[in-house]
Formats: structure tokens, sequence, C-alpha cells
């Protein structure tokens, strides 16, 4: 099993979802969060004076998936959240030792 980390623009959020219930992912952890990588931020204009905003807001996606399904989770992923502009953010693959659902005990891909 792995779990898949994705840091993605906020806006692109509806259109992952659907396109990943469409390859038959079933659950998803979604999480907004602010962060910055190469661009550093950005600088805005507010009443007339200009101020630096370190930490753009992104939304984080995270999905606990079987090894077979992974490749088609992240090929999902980064051609729906393209943009081709700056900032479209960053997967991240980990592995997962153990999945256990609470409520019924079952472990392993079951419990996902």
């Amino acid at each position: 099993m792995k779990k898949i980390e994705a840091i993605i623009k906020p806006f692109k959020l509806d259109d992952i979802k659907e396109a990943l219930n469409k390859v038959g992912v079933h659950g998803i952890t979604v999480t907004e969060v602010k962060g910055f990588g190469r661009q550093k931020g950005h600088t805005e204009l507010y009443r007339g004076a200009e101020y630096r905003v370190d930490f753009v807001p992104k939304t984080k996606l995270e999905i606990i998936a079987g090894d077979e399904i992974v490749a088609n989770i992240v090929e999902v992923i980064v051609t729906t959240a393209r943009t081709g502009n700056i900032g479209d953010g960053k997967i991240f693959i980990s592995t997962v030792e153990e999945v256990i659902r609470i409520r019924t005990g079952e472990k392993g891909d079951a419990a996902i």
C-alpha cells in the first residue's frame, strides 16, 4: 500500500476529485494548507500598499491505495492539476505498512 500526498492549487480540487472517482478512488482526505516552493510567495497590492505574501494557499490531498492503482492515481492528478504555470504543486508517495479500519477492525487492503 502507498500513501499519495499531493499539493495542488485549490481551484483544481473538484476536477481532481471527479477524475479520481472515475479511476476507482473512493476515499480522500483534503486539507487547506499554506506554503511556498521556488516561487517564494508573491507580492500583492492592498489599499495602495504593497505587501509580501510569503505563504501561498494550497490544497493537500491524501490518498491511501493499493500498489496496483498508484500509477493511475498519479497520472490522473498530474494531468488534471497541471496548468503549465509555476506553483502547480508536487506529489509525494510513501509506503504504508498497515491500515486498520477502527469500526470493524479490518486490516490491509480490506480497510482501504
